[in-house]
């Protein structure tokens, strides 16, 4: 496919006139993400019955395992569930302000990735243009992938295991609302962006950068990094947290030694 030069508009655009159409991409995003905002904010009960699913032993995650674990004729997981509180007058309010707007957010993050390409496709080589869509889709699905693997794996063993865990007796967990949200969204958030490695990986393979070979070479290191990225970003340093970070981010590491082979 020939490359095709960049087109005449994009270059005698002046600076302002680029200010204004950014600043015209920009209103349609907030305008979009604003009406999401309203529509979850409306939406609470539904809303927060998916946030604050997996703190109930009720959980799909908890009762898989335990199928699993009747089959093959062991234990099953004993009840629980975490009771939340609130510690502030506001806090209730403040949090459903901030997982309304994530959740609008998250819903409103195609578009905004469309907007944001239209912006920058006029800058853009054929080439460029055509590697630019098919990273996208790529991209955004890989997010959601570890997302959900966030939702339903990574943090709800991870909840159970610090929520139930005791030093002792006489000493009770309550957990906070503001702390389940926030240990909730950063662990789902960062789940979702390590699995961008294969994309990235991808890139950099067609960049001429990132050889098979040389991932295999540095595997071991690879490992170590991983390891310490996992104990950095997890929220507690028990080794059962890190294992269930650093896991997946290795499997994903060989995949993307897999994908990198098949663009060499």
């Amino acid at each position: 496919m020939p490359v095709k030069e960049k087109p005449d508009t994009s270059q005698t655009m002046s600076f302002w006139e680029h200010l204004d159409v950014m600043r015209g991409y920009l209103l349609r995003m907030a305008v979009v993400i604003l009406a999401l905002f309203l529509v979850a904010f409306c939406f609470k009960g539904l809303l927060f019955d998916v946030v604050l699913a997996p703190r109930d032993g009720g959980f799909i995650t908890y009762r898989l395992i335990n199928r699993v674990a009747a089959s093959l004729g062991l234990e099953p997981m004993p009840p629980f569930s975490v009771e939340l509180i609130n510690t502030g007058l506001a806090g209730q309010f403040v949090a459903h302000m901030k997982v309304a707007f994530y959740a609008a957010l998250l819903c409103a993050s195609p578009f905004v990735l469309y907007m944001a390409f239209r912006f920058v496709s006029p800058a853009l080589y054929a080439r460029e243009r055509h590697y630019a869509l098919r990273v996208m889709p790529g991209a955004f699905v890989m997010f959601m992938v570890g997302l959900l693997l966030g939702y339903f794996v990574i943090f709800p063993l991870t909840f159970r295991f610090l929520g139930t865990y005791h030093v002792s007796g006489e000493v009770s967990n309550l957990i906070s609302l503001q702390s389940y949200i926030s240990t909730f969204v950063m662990m789902s958030l960062l789940m979702g962006l390590l699995f961008e490695l294969p994309v990235l990986c991808w890139l950099l393979a067609r960049m001429g950068l990132l050889t098979a070979p040389a991932m295999c070479r540095y595997r071991r290191h690879a490992i170590v990094a991983i390891l310490i990225l996992s104990a950095v970003i997890t929220p507690t340093s028990d080794a059962f947290t890190l294992a269930l970070v650093a896991l997946p981010v290795y499997l994903l590491y060989e995949l993307s030694i897999v994908i990198v082979k098949r663009v060499g």
